[in-house]
């Protein structure tokens, strides 16, 4: 889950406690105290935790870091180095505020449902009994015990949102995510109810007391029952407590408490003195501290751990933050629209709102366009794919026709070649025709070897016992070239040897 951080301004001081909801429960991560006006330099920081969260949320460590240290800088930059372990950007602020920044007013009139038009009844109200103008943003309620309203109101912009907007700034960032404003009086009402319980006729006073401010707060039962002015006594001007008894016995009268069964002390000082002076003004009061159940502190060291009631009411604030989003209660929560606005992604003037129109009819407009043409994308993507599976199929068949063309090609070649055969052959067997004729009228002539011995010439070799017989052979095959007669006997004969040589391309040449 997100960090809550906590940030509760108190005059000169400002307390910061650091929360994480887990599935064993709700831990307490750090709790940082800076003293120190908005832009003086060197205020004191005083810091409780061993643990630290990393920026991811994820990455734990339990380093050691300091009780206390001197920084430079305003109080933004110096909460900035205080918390910078944490993820800022993806955590939730919950700024707590008390008088004089948060204003009360009890409201007696009839307690209505509907918050919407029971603000509108306690802001003419106020307008009518204070002359204060509220607005509609800057106010909220919780009922009192009986049939009284206790708004809550601010008029002007709040210092602890300020803070968390430099806070913002100092890290480079526009701003970081604040959900609600909390009243420290409420939240610390509501801590107290939830960890005690108390008989319905039981009347409990609540006392904060802080460094220069102390609060008094008073219960009926478990319900919140009056809230007391801020006191200007805190821990650095407290002399006496005997200045504590009158001002609670001023706002009892002023709020119908007959008497004090309960006191519950939280804050800077828990003293044993403070609780026996109150044993000694309000003896029949049961006095205690006030208990932090609950809540895990494992990451605090012991030390540091029983200093908690010091933020008291920061985590109070916290406390009822997770309340309410598990819907188990409803406190005060001011978010004014300025804050609303400031934390849009987009923000908008008047003339922007006025064009909004505009923009969704140009919106309106594209989208049919965009339409439109998705379908025509459709139907072309159909005909491409129409036509490349048209090309695939005309693929199959020239390859399919590929093979015939070389088929017929190839039987072109051999015909062409059969036709050269048999035109060679025809000649050939013309010759041997005529040799045989010859051949078979001379009884005095042989032939021993035909042989080609070049393109379109043939070599005869032979013998004959009658040179004569030789020039008529030459003669009988178209003027043959007679190379060489030989005389060679053979036996008791006379006998020549010859070699003759003729064309082929001459002899059909002539035949025809």
């Amino acid at each position: 889950m997100k960090p809550i951080i906590s940030i509760y301004c108190e005059g000169t001081e400002t307390k910061a406690v650091v929360f994480v909801k887990e599935k064993s429960g709700i831990k307490v991560l750090k709790t940082v105290s800076i003293t120190g006006n908005f832009g003086l330099d060197s205020p004191k920081a005083e810091s409780i935790s061993d643990f630290t969260l990393g920026d991811g949320g994820d990455d734990f460590s339990f380093d050691e870091t300091p009780a206390s240290k001197e920084t430079s800088g305003d109080i933004a930059s110096t909460l900035a180095s205080e918390l910078k372990e944490f993820n800022l950007s993806k955590s939730i602020f919950l700024p707590v505020i008390t008088e004089p920044v948060i204003n009360y007013h009890v409201y007696d009139g009839e307690r209505i449902k509907d918050k919407k038009k029971l603000h509108e009844n306690i802001i003419k109200e106020i307008y009518d009994t204070k002359n204060l103008t509220i607005q509609k943003d800057h106010i909220d309620s919780v009922a009192l015990n009986g049939n009284s309203t206790l708004a809550s109101f601010i008029e002007e912009d709040v210092p602890c949102v300020s803070l968390i907007n430099q806070l913002a700034a100092s890290n480079n960032k526009r701003y970081y995510k604040i959900n609600s404003i909390k009243s420290a009086d409420v939240s610390l009402a509501f801590l107290v109810s939830r960890n005690t319980k108390f008989f319905p006729e039981d009347f409990t006073l609540i006392i904060y007391t802080g460094k220069e401010y102390s609060k008094l707060i008073f219960l009926e039962g478990n319900k919140l029952k009056h809230v007391g002015s801020t006191l200007d006594i805190g821990t650095s001007n407290l002399h006496t407590y005997d200045v504590y008894f009158s001002k609670i016995l001023l706002e009892m009268e002023n709020g119908g408490i007959p008497r004090l069964d309960n006191v519950i002390l939280c804050g800077e000082d828990n003293s044993e003195n403070l609780i026996l002076s109150f044993y000694g003004t309000f003896p029949e009061a049961n006095v205690t501290e006030l208990k932090f159940d609950g809540l895990d502190f494992s990451s605090l060291t012991p030390e540091k751990a029983e200093e908690i009631s010091a933020f008291a009411i920061p985590i109070a604030a916290g406390l009822e933050y997770f309340a309410e989003e598990a819907k188990e209660f409803s406190g005060i929560n001011i978010l004014p629209k300025y804050i609303v606005e400031n934390q849009k992604a987009f923000q908008f003037g008047w003339h922007s709102y006025a064009i909004l129109p505009l923009i969704f009819g140009a919106t309106f407009y594209f989208t049919i366009n965009i339409l439109s043409n998705y379908q025509e994308i459709n139907k072309l993507d159909f005909e491409i794919e129409r036509l490349t599976e048209l090309r695939k199929q005309n693929q199959e068949i020239l390859d399919q026709i590929t093979p015939l063309e070389n088929r017929i090609s190839s039987f072109d070649n051999t015909m062409m070649l059969l036709d050269k055969v048999v035109e060679g052959t025809e000649v050939w067997s013309n010759i041997i025709d005529r040799t045989s004729d010859f051949i078979e009228r001379r009884r005095n002539f042989w032939i021993t070897k035909f042989e080609s011995t070049g393109p379109n010439t043939i070599t005869v070799n032979g013998y004959s016992v009658n040179r004569s017989v030789l020039t008529e052979y030459a003669d009988f095959n178209y003027t043959p070239i007679l190379r060489s007669v030989i005389y060679d006997p053979l036996r008791e004969m006379n006998a020549y040897s010859f070699n003759l040589t003729f064309g082929l391309t001459d002899n059909s040449k002539k035949e025809e």
